[in-house]
């Protein structure tokens, strides 16, 4: 039995007396007023000792809402602004969907501050030199109009005027023709006098200048075959990731057959390290010296 406690009390604490519970048949006679008090206290007991828990799950989401809201925020106003200050461009144009952009930007995000190298230039891809902060980005672009969207060169993001000149349709003979012609081997690196039909020898000395980190490859449109593909454009990037260290190299429209071809040919299928939906990213080594693009399997389209 625990011990007997003396009968004492502190001289500041005044004397409270307790009366005897009460009986059901009496609980009942009660006022509605009182029971209903009595419950409310119960209650605040309650919802004092549910608050620690709200602020946890409030703070929660609250720190979801900090990573998810910069990109659906961005992509609304992509979205507005090429709404409202974009050319039109042709009905087989297709912009990235949200999640493609999320991936695009997350991996911008990633590298930043980089060299960003981009052929194309889309509303979208504005953005992408603003999450490019610190970095440098330069736009390759053959649209004159597309090109007025950009007010005026910084230091860090400019945009040059390119011409693409080889429509679709001759894609196949120029894949063989990279195969059989030694000018074309990887080891050739970025000239700006080649032999090799696919290489783009009128792009800007800036081009030249840097060791990029990331190229994307938008453009030209190739929205039709008698318009001008995007040959070019994907054998110059593997071209140019091969002449750095590591570089990620951003297809996009894969489900057309230019760019899938193009890109297991010369950017290889065991570089391929993430996609989603038309988007692939191919991550290259250097390889200056290499006189194949893809050691372990060609391409067979004959």
């Amino acid at each position: 039995m625990p011990p007997d406690e003396p009968h004492c009390r502190s001289l500041a604490t005044p004397l409270v007396q307790f009366s005897a519970p009460l009986s059901p048949e009496a609980q009942q006679k009660l006022p509605i007023y009182y029971k209903y008090y009595r419950g409310r206290k119960r209650m605040n007991i309650t919802i004092k000792k549910l608050i620690p828990a709200l602020v946890v799950i409030l703070s929660s989401f609250s720190i979801i809402s900090t990573h998810v809201l910069p990109h659906a925020v961005m992509f609304q106003q992509m979205h507005l602004g090429s709404s409202t200050n974009q050319p039109k461009t042709s009905a087989n144009a297709i912009m990235l969907t949200e999640k493609e952009f999320q991936l695009l930007s997350t991996l911008i995000a990633h590298k930043a501050p980089c060299n960003l190298l981009i052929f194309g230039l889309e509303t979208q891809y504005l953005y992408l030199s603003q999450i490019n902060a610190g970095g440098t980005t330069i736009f390759l672009e053959d649209d004159i109009n597309k090109l007025r969207t950009i007010k005026a060169n910084s230091n860090s993001t400019q945009a040059y005027k390119v011409g693409y000149h080889i429509p679709g349709k001759k894609a196949y003979n120029l894949l063989k023709h990279a195969r059989k012609n030694p000018a074309c081997a990887p080891s050739s690196g970025l000239l700006q006098v080649s032999n090799c039909r696919l290489q783009l020898t009128n792009l800007p000395q800036e081009v030249h200048q840097h060791k990029w980190d990331v190229i994307v490859v938008d453009g030209p449109s190739g929205d039709t075959p008698e318009a001008p593909g995007r040959m070019e454009t994907i054998y110059t990037a593997s071209i140019i990731a091969r002449a750095g260290n590591m570089t990620d190299v951003v297809i996009h429209d894969v489900n057309r057959m230019i760019e899938k071809w193009f890109s297991w040919e010369f950017l290889c299928d065991e570089n391929l390290v993430s996609s989603k939906g038309k988007l692939w990213i191919f991550s290259i080594r250097g390889q200056l010296n290499s006189t194949t693009f893809c050691p372990a399997k060609t391409v067979v389209i004959e």
